[in-house]
């Protein structure tokens, strides 16, 4: 992974470090993006919410945290029909077009240049899987991937594998070791961590930790101490 820092002209300044709620207009309809920026930020991760989920998540939170506290600006994404007041989620197709279509909107202005990473709870960290190349995300991070329906780990018919092995940057998935969902199996560039609990990750401590290790691995300084261009 290329880890280095974008080349801009000017550091990013953000004219408020407050959190701020952004509708963002798609071809499926507004969403929204919970933008919490950091001062001088080293990257940019977005992440999306479950189905029929929000993006108060426990786990999300937890990460969200932990992201900024190594330096990185957060978004958490409400896909339009969340937006819309429905739980029920639409086709993939629909969630992928809304995703890149938020995404790219969001590294225009202030986050212009800033590397991506891409990421989601359950149904969100397969979006961010089946949309790493086209958002140009340099790492992904997967909270609770749902691997299988409940009860269908027999059946590779029902397997998203495909969705995680078709991701070429580094990624993370962070994975309750009850998780009915099923636990995903670690690849070249895929770490895989078993976490006490089950698809809900409500333990956030280690979820905490364990982002915060790996988004501080990917966005280390070069040894000079100087960040070179991308």
């Amino acid at each position: 992974m290329d880890r280095r820092r974008a080349t801009r002209r000017k550091p990013h300044c953000f004219a408020t470090l407050a959190e701020m709620a952004l509708e963002i207009e798609t071809s499926r309809g507004p969403g929204r993006a919970h933008v919490q920026p950091v001062v001088d930020p080293v990257a940019l991760l977005v992440l999306g919410h479950g189905a029929g989920g929000g993006v108060g998540a426990a786990d999300l939170t937890a990460a969200a945290d932990a992201a900024r506290s190594v330096g990185l600006a957060v978004a958490l994404v409400e896909q339009p029909y969340r937006v819309a007041g429905r739980r029920s989620q639409p086709p993939a197709r629909e969630l992928d077009a809304a995703w890149i279509e938020i995404v790219a909107q969001l590294r225009l202005g202030e986050l212009a240049g800033l590397p991506l990473v891409a990421g989601g709870r359950s149904a969100g960290a397969r979006v961010a899987c089946r949309t790493s190349v086209e958002t140009a995300a340099v790492a992904v991070l997967c909270l609770a991937f749902p691997l299988h329906p409940p009860g269908r780990a027999d059946d590779p018919a029902k397997s998203r594998l495909a969705e995680l092995e078709a991701v070429s940057v580094p990624t993370l998935v962070l994975q309750g070791e009850r998780d009915p969902f099923g636990m995903p199996p670690t690849g070249p560039r895929r770490t895989v961590i078993r976490l006490p609990g089950d698809h809900s990750l409500r333990n956030t401590a280690p979820i905490a930790e364990a982002v915060g290790q790996w988004l501080r691995a990917q966005f280390a300084a070069p040894s000079t101490g100087t960040r070179r261009s991308r």
